[in-house]
Formats: structure tokens, sequence, C-alpha cells
């Protein structure tokens, strides 16, 4: 997961002012509507079954700049309101709040899917053993559900053979990259003993990744998305296709994006230092898209990085 921003204040017209400013879903003036509800356990999210039979909620907890004691409070509140997907990565500086949140949330390890990375900078065989090794100890855990390549560099081939270790020795549950495209994942499978699990990528209405999507399914490979809300750019928020579709439904555009995301099969991690927010983000399983929504929202797609900068 890339995540550099706030996935709901950095694009021009953000999700808050939206808010803030009544331009809320149309019809939708009664909070019931909108879908504040709280999911109230680990089996209120769908999960999906990995290549190698794990199972993982199709929606999680993103902690990308989240830091300190805004950090452990959201994770904490993030458990409460229903999340058992965390996420996080070495690069965040986040994984000792994240892991002080996990413990103050008193959850049961077992009900939690925590994910983290390694950076590139620790790429290859014994660095990344290091590394992960740090992590568990500032997360506080035994184990992770799920590591990640963070990104296609350095000794990618020797940080997988640390992972596959790791993975046969009941350290990890599951191993996967993150921001491969489709030369770069086979370079990784031609010479691994085990398949990765996950992609994570920057998919959202704006860059929907069919093809890459259709790609890694056909693989058996699942795909997650990164920035789901692209980061509020392109005016996500106030795009009028969304806000038509999310005033049908009485729902939010939030609502809708994460629901879009749900029915293409794809994981998603929206982050939210808001508590309303991150409970409006779980209430999406109470209401469909139909098949002329799910065409509206193909036609939003323009094939193109929200995110230039990392390109």
């Amino acid at each position: 997961m890339k995540n550099i921003g706030n996935e709901e204040e950095t694009g021009t017209i953000t999700r808050r002012a939206v808010l803030q400013g009544g331009a809320f879903v149309a019809g939708a003036a009664a909070l019931g509507r909108i879908g504040w509800a709280t999911a109230k356990s680990q089996d209120s999210i769908p999960q999906v079954r990995l290549g190698n039979g794990v199972m993982m909620p199709m929606l999680g907890f993103g902690t990308y700049s989240l830091r300190g004691d805004v950090c452990r409070e959201s994770v904490t509140d993030a458990i409460a309101a229903g999340y058992r997907l965390i996420d996080t990565a070495k690069v965040y500086e986040n994984e000792e709040a994240v892991g002080a949140g996990i413990q103050k949330s008193g959850m049961d390890r077992k009900s939690l899917f925590v994910t983290s990375k390694i950076w590139v900078d620790d790429s290859g065989h014994e660095p990344a053993k290091r590394a992960f090794q740090t992590t568990l100890d500032k997360l506080q855990l035994e184990y992770l559900d799920l590591y990640l390549i963070h990104r296609p560099r350095g000794d990618v081939n020797g940080s997988w053979r640390a992972m596959e270790e790791l993975n046969a020795a009941g350290k990890i549950r599951a191993i996967g990259v993150s921001n491969f495209d489709p030369a770069q994942m086979a370079s990784l499978t031609a010479g691994a003993k085990t398949k990765p699990a996950i992609n994570q990528v920057e998919t959202h209405p704006f860059f929907q990744e069919t093809a890459e999507r259709a790609s890694l399914r056909a693989a058996g490979v699942q795909m997650e998305a990164w920035a789901p809300f692209a980061e509020g750019r392109n005016g996500l928020f106030t795009n009028p296709v969304l806000e038509k579709i999310a005033t049908k439904h009485g729902k939010s555009v939030a609502q809708v994006v994460l629901r879009w995301h749900h029915q293409r099969g794809v994981i998603a991690i929206p982050r939210s230092s808001n508590p309303q927010h991150r409970r409006e983000n779980l209430a999406i399983f109470n209401f469909a898209l139909d098949a002329g929504d799910m065409r509206a929202i193909a036609a939003l797609d323009e094939n193109r990085t929200q995110f230039p900068e990392w390109s």
C-alpha cells in the first residue's frame, strides 16, 4: 500500500468539507438512512479465502499517516467499531502505536488480521528476517497474518525466500506483495515456491485496473486497494455520478465507493482519524449497487494513476 497523504483530506474538495458544507447525500437527512451502524462482530464483515486457504476480511482499517496517540486511539476505536483487518507498514513509522492500540482494545488476537510490510531498505534474505522480527516486536505480536513486499525494489527474490521460510515456520500466515505490475509479479513467481496471496495496488473509480484485476484473479491472487478513495483526488467526493448513485441508495459517496470495491471482489482498507467516518465506512453491507450503477462507475475509469509522483 502506498497511501501517501490523508485518504480523506488531501483532495481538492475533501470528504470532511462535503459533510460540513451540507452537501452530504441529498434526501438522507436521517442518520439511520446513511447507515452509521457499528459492525458488531468479525462476522459482520465478509471474508475472502486467499489462495493458501487463509480467510481475510474484505474491509479493513488503514493506518498510513496516523502517529502516536492518535494512531493508538484510532486503532483501538476501529477494533471496537468492528474492524478486524488492521494494515500498517514499517515505513509508516507507526507500528508501535498500532501495536499499542491492538493491546488496548483487549481483542482476542485470533480474531484480528494484522498486515505489515517490508520496506526497500530491508530487502534481501537476512535483512528481511531482521526487519520482520523488528516489526513483530514493535507490534507486540507473536505472528503476522499477512506480510507484504511494499515495493518491487532491491533484492526482491531474497526477501521472498525469507518470507517463505517465515511462512513455513508459522510466523506469517500469508505472504504477498504491493505495487507489483504483471511483469514484476511474473519475475517473482518464476522462482518462488509460494505464490503471493495478495497484490495491494492503487485502484479506485478513476484507476480501475480492470486488466490487472482479471490477471490476478486468473492467477489466484487477491487484489487489495490502497487509497480506495483516491485520497479524494480528482474531486471524488463531489463527483456527480457518484453523488447521484449515493442519493439513489441513501448512502454517502464514500459508502458507494467502498461498496463498488466490494462488489468487484477487491479488499479495501480506508483510513480515517474520524470515528464517525470509520463507522460510516463499515456500513456498506446492507445495500447493493445494481448493474446500472456499476456501469456508470465503470465509465469513470481514466485508466491512469492519480499519484504520478509514485509512478
